[in-house]
C-alpha cells in the first residue's frame, strides 16, 4: 500500500530526499499526467506589461525615424514627382503673364550695349529702375541680363570663325548676379562664321537652367566665304534656325523646364529667310525683336514693317539703342514705347 504524500514542498524549502522505498514523489506523478501546476498569480500582468513596452517602442522608431513628418517615400520619390523647376519670380511659363526688359551688352566694350556701361551691380541697378517703369498691376515686368555670349569680330582669329567666347567665369558671373535681383538670363549669339546650332549646342550647360533664355542675332550670321562681320549684314535660312529652336526644345523636354525665351533679332526681311516655314516647338516661346536705329519716326515704320505680317506664335519685340538713339534725336522713353502697337513683349536696351 501506497504511503500518503503530503502537500508539495515550496521551491527552496525542499527538505531532504524522500527514502527510496518504491514510492514516487507526488510532482513525479504530476509531470506524468496529473493537472498542470497553477501560474504564478504575477506572471501574466507581467507579459501584459511586456507586449506594450515593445509595442511603444516600435511606434516610437517609426515616428522618430520619418524626415521632420515627410513620407516614408519621399526619399525615394521618382523624378517625375519632384517639384518641376520654374522661371525666376515663379510659374513656368514668362508670357503674357509679365513684360520682359533686358539691358543688353558684354563687359569687354561699353560700345557693345548697356549692360557693360560702368560696374555690372552698376548696370543691374539701372535696369531694375527701366523695369519698374514698365511694370503695370495687371502684368509685372521681369528684368533680364542680356549678355552677348558669342561675340562677332571682324577679326578672323585663329580658328577663322570671326567670334569670340566669353568665358565660364563671365557667365557664371553674369548668372550669379542675375539671380541675386531674380532676372533672367539672356545668351546672345552673334555666330560669325559659326553657325546657330552649333553655338546652341555650345551652350547647352548653361541652357538646362530654367532661368536662362536664348537669343540669336542674323545681322552677324556670315554664310559666304570673304564675308566680314560689320561690313555685311548677315542673314540665316529658316532650316539653320529651326534645327537650332529644335535643339532648345530638346533641352526643355529631356529636363522638364520650363518653356524657354527664344528672341531672334531683326531689321529687314531678307535677315530670316522663309519664316512663315519655321515650326515653333511647343517648349519655346518665340519673340521678333525690331531693331531699327534711328529717329523716332523711323522706328515707328519699322516696327509697323516687320511685326505687320508675324507668323502666328511670335511675339513682338523692340530695341532701344541708347546711344544711337538719341545721336538720331528718336530716343523713346517707356511712355512712347508702350505706345506702339502691337505693344512689346520685351523692350531690349543696347
Amino acid at each position: 500500500m501506497a504511503a500518503s504524500a503530503g502537500p508539495p514542498p515550496r521551491g527552496g524549502d525542499e527538505g531532504p530526499p524522500a527514502p527510496d522505498d518504491g514510492t514516487r514523489p507526488a510532482r513525479r506523478r504530476d509531470r506524468a499526467g496529473g493537472p498542470p501546476p497553477p501560474l504564478a498569480p504575477w506572471l501574466l500582468p507581467s507579459v501584459i506589461v511586456g507586449l506594450s513596452v515593445l509595442l511603444l517602442v516600435i511606434v516610437f522608431g517609426f515616428i522618430v525615424g520619418r524626415d521632420d513628418g515627410a513620407p516614408a517615400t519621399a526619399a525615394t520619390a521618382p523624378a517625375d514627382e519632384r517639384p518641376l523647376p520654374e522661371l525666376p519670380r515663379g510659374g513656368r511659363e514668362l508670357l503674357p503673364g509679365h513684360r520682359v526688359v533686358s539691358y543688353a551688352g558684354a563687359p569687354q566694350d561699353p560700345e557693345l550695349g548697356a549692360l557693360g556701361v560702368g560696374s555690372l551691380r552698376g548696370a543691374l541697378r539701372g535696369l531694375q529702375r527701366q523695369a519698374r517703369s514698365y511694370a503695370r498691376r495687371t502684368r509685372p515686368a521681369q528684368p533680364a541680363l542680356q549678355l552677348i555670349s558669342t561675340i562677332a569680330h571682324a577679326d578672323p582669329g585663329r580658328d577663322r570663325r570671326y567670334n569670340q567666347h566669353q568665358s565660364t567665369r563671365v557667365i557664371e558671373r553674369h548668372l550669379r548676379e542675375a539671380r541675386r535681383i531674380r532676372a533672367l538670363l539672356i545668351l546672345d549669339i552673334q555666330p560669325g562664321r559659326s553657325n546657330f546650332v552649333g553655338e546652341t549646342r555650345r551652350l547647352e550647360r548653361w541652357l538646362r537652367e530654367p532661368d536662362v533664355a536664348i537669343a540669336y542675332d542674323p545681322e552677324w550670321r556670315m554664310q559666304k566665304d570673304g564675308d566680314v562681320p560689320g561690313q555685311v549684314i548677315g542673314s540665316v535660312d529658316a532650316p539653320e534656325l529651326q534645327r537650332s529652336l529644335d535643339e532648345v526644345a530638346r533641352i526643355v523636354r529631356e529636363h522638364r523646364l520650363p518653356k524657354k525665351l527664344v528672341i531672334v533679332h531683326r531689321f529687314t526681311r531678307n535677315m530670316i529667310r522663309n519664316l512663315p516655314s519655321i515650326r515653333i516647338p511647343p517648349e519655346l516661346q518665340m519673340v521678333m525683336s525690331v531693331d531699327g536705329v534711328g529717329d523716332r519716326a523711323n522706328k515707328l515704320v519699322k516696327y509697323a514693317e516687320l511685326t505687320r505680317d508675324l507668323p502666328r506664335g511670335w511675339r513682338p519685340g523692340f530695341k532701344v539703342f541708347l546711344k544711337e538713339d538719341r545721336a538720331a534725336g528718336g530716343l523713346m522713353n517707356p511712355r512712347q514705347v508702350m505706345g506702339l502697337r502691337p505693344r512689346p513683349d520685351v523692350v531690349l536696351y543696347e
